[in-house]
């Protein structure tokens, strides 16, 4: 099961930061409210209107989420979710606002401040480290294809969020959220919660208003588990939409980044600007809050997994599908068809990785001195009381006793593997039950942060692992929370269908709007019902 969470799955070192120096003043204050208030508290569409109807400045706005970091991120709650600030934002944002006075608009996102997750190269001058001490110095100076088709939409990066170091792909006794750069993310729900994923600094981010929006990155499962752990909508595109090209990399064959937001409509408005594929198609535009009608809904049943109250919503959300004039089919029983499926999946990623992040290294700024894997290895053995106080780096070294991409081994298991979550899983899926979109739960409910034994989670919910190797475009929605915890429902569909995905997420979320904000609660004692049930009677 570890290796499915994993794999699912210096502070702000901000010399010349533009965050305001908050955490005295805020840690004196007593019942401090972090709800957002204002702009922040709107989502990503509302915000990009009330820019383009000129009720509000981008310069209005970045100073607004800077201050709002100050409040939650460093001091107060101290999410730890943010682990850099561009300290050019406020300067890009009145050059923006210029440009807009002059009649020079560039596009919806004109304005408009997003986080990106700090394994993502911008041209801003933050580094990209993956939180890893190892790149603390590896400013490339250049964008990556994402990141420069934001700038191009006129989105300000205002800056990089937390994440488990090198994506979650280090050690299988890992926890998510933990980096040695930036320590560990909290859950804004509540904030001793697992806010899960290596994107997890991107969900909290999203979820506490500290920027209009934020990107993740997935392997498997690391923008889907932390939206729902988080409460926001994330979606993972078909691999290969969203350029890969220079995002610190785990596997050429499963990577790619994502949207975490809000609202549906908002992920489909940052998909606009990241989405570099030949065909371009208006995600926005595509949507239909009427997409549910006569649509034929598999239900994945056999990995509801058996939480009740994760089934009470689920169902509740089934409910809502087929008001909205969908006509449900049940999926009892699936199995994949191939032997030994973990072990070749788990292989593909390690093989992957040795290559990938070799390749990425021997071409990183001369201030970087890893320059391939082993390198890191024995970086992290040398600075072990910072890299390796909490857990090994087992990942890291499984990667690097294997071979290359041409090894008889992985070409085997990259096709068995790939057969298995495709023609012979969501492709035969659908085509079997005769559906459009298969529905599950998102994942379990949060356990606990624990960095004595690493991510120890309850039984798992949901089939996100299917999309994430098959490469297929997966969005969770918010379907409700248990005990003040967000939960969400998955839709997934077949290879290139992300606009259909969206447009059919958006039609449940329209219906149902059942996204909470978060209370930043200490624990689950801080429940009345739950400290009420904790007494002695």
């Amino acid at each position: 099961m570890k290796y499915w969470i994993c794999i699912a799955v210096l502070s702000c070192a901000l010399a010349g930061c533009t965050v305001p120096e908050a955490t005295e003043q805020v840690a004196a204050k007593v019942d401090v409210d972090y709800a957002a208030q204002g702009w922040p508290a709107k989502s990503l569409p509302e915000i990009a209107a009330a820019l383009q109807a000129g009720e509000v400045s981008s310069e209005n706005l970045v100073q607004a989420y800077l201050e709002r970091i100050a409040l939650i991120d460093r001091a107060g709650p101290t999410l730890q979710s943010v682990l850099s600030i561009n300290p050019d934002a406020l300067a890009q944002a009145r050059a923006l606002d210029a440009k807009r006075a002059a009649g020079e608009t560039l596009g919806p996102l004109h304005g408009v401040p997003v986080l990106l997750k700090d394994n993502i190269e911008t041209l801003d001058n933050m580094a990209t480290t993956a939180g890893a001490l190892a790149l603390k110095d590896n400013l490339t100076g250049r964008d990556s294809p994402l990141a420069a088709g934001f700038r191009a939409a006129g989105a300000i990066i205002l800056g990089k969020t937390n994440l488990s170091q090198w994506a979650n792909f280090r050690s299988e006794s890992s926890m998510s959220g933990w980096s040695a750069l930036g320590g560990q993310v909290r859950n804004p729900h509540m904030l001793d919660r697992n806010p899960c994923g290596s994107s997890s600094g991107s969900g909290a981010a999203a979820a506490a208003s500290l920027a209009a929006a934020a990107v993740g990155t997935e392997t498997n499962g690391s923008i889907i588990c932390p939206a729902n752990s988080n409460g926001v909508v994330g979606f993972k595109p078909t691999v290969g939409l969203v350029s890969q090209q220079y995002i610190i990399p785990i596997s050429s064959s499963q990577d790619t980044a994502g949207p975490m937001t809000k609202t549906v409509k908002g992920a489909a408005m940052l998909l606009n600007a990241m989405a570099t594929g030949e065909a371009k198609i208006d995600y926005v535009a595509a949507l239909d809050e009427n997409a549910l009608s006569g649509k034929r809904i598999g239900v994945l049943r056999f990995s509801q997994g058996e939480n009740a109250d994760i089934l009470i919503h689920f169902n509740a959300a089934l409910k809502a599908m087929e008001d909205a004039g969908a006509t449900l089919v049940e999926i009892d029983e699936f199995a994949l068809d191939a032997e030994g499926f973990g072990n070749k999946s788990y292989m593909v990623l390690k093989y992957e990785f040795k290559a990938t992040l070799n390749e990425y290294l021997s071409a990183a700024p001369s201030a970087v001195t890893t320059r391939s894997l082993a390198d890191v290895i024995a970086f992290n053995e040398a600075n072990a009381e910072l890299e390796l106080a909490l857990f090994d780096q087992s990942i890291l070294e499984a990667a690097e006793a294997l071979g290359s991409l041409a090894e008889p081994e992985y070409l085997e298991a990259l096709a068995v593997v790939q057969s298995a979550v495709r023609e012979n899983g969501i492709d035969g899926l659908l085509a079997k039950y005769n559906v459009d979109i298969l529905v599950g739960p998102s994942g379990p409910i949060p356990s606990r942060v624990d960095p004595i034994n690493g991510d120890v989670w309850p039984s798992w919910a949901g089939s996100g692992g299917l999309a994430a190797i098959a490469g297929y475009p997966n969005v969770t929605v918010p379907m409700g929370a248990v005990h003040g915890l967000p939960i969400g429902v998955s839709f997934i569909g077949a290879k290139d269908q992300d606009a259909a995905v969206l447009s059919i997420a958006y039609a449940y979320e329209q219906r149902t709007q059942l996204r909470i904000e978060p209370k930043f609660l200490k624990d689950a004692l801080a429940r009345p019902e739950i400290a009420a049930a904790m007494q002695r009677k």
